[in-house]
């Protein structure tokens, strides 16, 4: 494959939210088993990459019409990937997400509910984007398989490592899902004008651009409200969603004809991510080290 091929299928599994789907994974997968296996191994690298190029590069070949009307994609926010490369990425990206489905699949054989998550997960992936179902054309269906698409790592970790599901955990997981259903409304905002030239519907076209933000900030609360019943220090993860509320505050009262202007947010809403992770790392490792220290006192 030439070397500008492969660069533009990079582009295409969207490389600034690798981290937004391995990172969940990884994190509940090692603080649960305490150990680096081949099964980390295999799912953090298949939840960064092929998982991104599936969910974005099948996204990229069905959309290109309308993104090509959208003036925010073709960079870090999406590919507008020729037609002659639609075969191309549709090929590597169904390669390499099989090749690593059948290696979890064995991998998690002791483990069967692994298999029914995992399926969840990929259908989710695909369901947003292919001819027939186009989840994303369904509003409120769309965020919650978005959502979908970012929480199934973590609870496939849980599965594949067999984790009890105890109340503060189920808590911690229906949390993330507002989260996630938060950001993909707002997300949808800055598409409302192509995405209604294209015909394209979402949850933001169906409710309108002030509406939208303020069910996103409604989520965000709510996700922020539930980390707070979970036991100290984990509940100190409820501060997380109050950068996010901050920048999208401005537009409570935005309009459909300006709402391409919420894409400044957007960017900083994929910068506070990263920040927002670095912090929800020290407290997950803060978590493990009391968990260490209470068992070596037991």
């Amino acid at each position: 494959m030439p070397e500008h091929a492969v660069r533009t299928l990079l582009v295409a599994s969207r490389p600034l939210s690798w981290i937004n789907t391995a990172y969940p994974f990884a994190a509940v997968y090692l603080l649960t088993t305490g150990t680096i296996d081949l099964a980390f191994v295999v799912g953090t690298l298949f939840f960064l990459v092929p998982y991104n190029l599936a969910m974005y590069g099948v996204n990229d070949v069905f959309d290109y019409e309308s993104d090509l009307a959208n003036p925010r994609k073709g960079g870090a926010e999406g590919a507008k990937l020729p037609p002659s490369l639609h075969r191309a990425t549709l090929v590597v990206s169904g390669v390499l997400a099989g090749v690593s489905v059948v290696a979890l699949v064995i991998l998690g054989a002791h483990r069967p509910l692994s298999w029914l998550v995992l399926a969840v997960s990929m259908f989710a992936v695909l369901a947003y984007s292919v001819p027939g179902l186009r989840f994303k054309e369904i509003p409120v269906l769309d965020s919650i398989t978005s959502s979908t698409h970012f929480v199934s790592p973590a609870l496939y970790a849980a599965a594949l490592a067999g984790t009890t599901m105890t109340p503060p955990l189920v808590m911690t997981m229906i949390a993330f899902f507002c989260w996630g259903m938060a950001s993909h409304a707002f997300g949808a905002v800055q598409d409302i004008v192509p995405d209604r030239d294209a015909g394209i519907g979402s949850i933001a076209t169906v409710f309108g651009a002030a509406a939208t933000v303020r069910l996103a900030v409604g989520l965000w609360v709510i996700a922020g409200v539930l980390m707070l019943f979970t036991p100290w220090p984990a509940s100190l993860a409820a501060l997380a969603v109050l950068p996010y509320i901050a920048i999208v505050a401005p537009y409570l009262t935005i309009d459909d004809a300006r709402s391409a202007s919420a894409n400044r947010a957007w960017r900083r809403f994929l910068a506070i991510n990263y920040a927002v992770g670095f912090a929800i790392t020290m407290l997950l490792i803060l978590l493990w080290t009391n968990s260490v220290r209470t068992e070596g006192l037991s």
